[in-house]
């Protein structure tokens, strides 16, 4: 989707990206299937597929604070959350959801530190929007609710209201 530079961009609904990635999803999964969405929009989406997919497929959380690699330029995030992987990471297949890919630096450091738990047989990644465009890293996600070129000065963010509630957010860079 290119965009020329007196259009606005309109996001998708995201409960409307998260059925379409459950319905793209839900087929491949297997007994081995564990979900873990990267903090913080990862982890509210997952929270919204867990239901979708299944109710009893084990699922977790990620905080990849320590392991981005820009770490030591900006220093610890002011709001670090605890990572929560609540079965065997080793011989499991992980299903990594995140709320935007866009250079590919946090799926990096969420596989590392993946890897600190165990060697997974395979990891698939899914992603409510994919910010073409702008990767830095050879990563792709395997599933994806909708794939947008965004303008450089502006970010994606996924919101949750009081309720629970998901939104996506057009966010200009300061």
């Amino acid at each position: 989707m290119n965009l020329p530079d007196d259009d606005v961009l309109t996001l998708p609904n995201a409960d409307t990206l998260i059925a379409q990635l459950a319905a793209a999803i839900k087929p491949l999964l297997t007994e081995n299937s564990v979900l873990v969405g990267m903090h913080t929009g990862g982890v509210w989406a997952a929270e919204h597929l867990h239901p979708l997919l299944n109710p009893a497929m084990p699922h977790g959380s990620l905080d990849i604070s320590f392991y981005r690699d820009d770490f030591e330029r900006i220093g610890l995030h002011a709001q670090v959350k605890p990572t929560r992987l609540p079965f065997e990471v080793e011989g499991r297949d992980i299903l990594l959801v995140d709320d935007v890919l866009y250079t590919g630096r946090s799926v990096r450091a969420a596989m590392n530190a993946l890897f600190d738990y165990g060697r997974p047989a395979c990891i698939r990644l899914a992603v409510l929007i994919d910010r073409i465009g702008d990767r830095q890293l050879p990563i792709a996600a395997d599933f994806v609710g909708a794939a947008l070129r965004v303008p450089a000065h502006q970010h994606i963010h996924l919101v949750r209201d009081e309720d629970a509630n998901l939104g996506l957010k057009l966010v200009d860079i300061k």
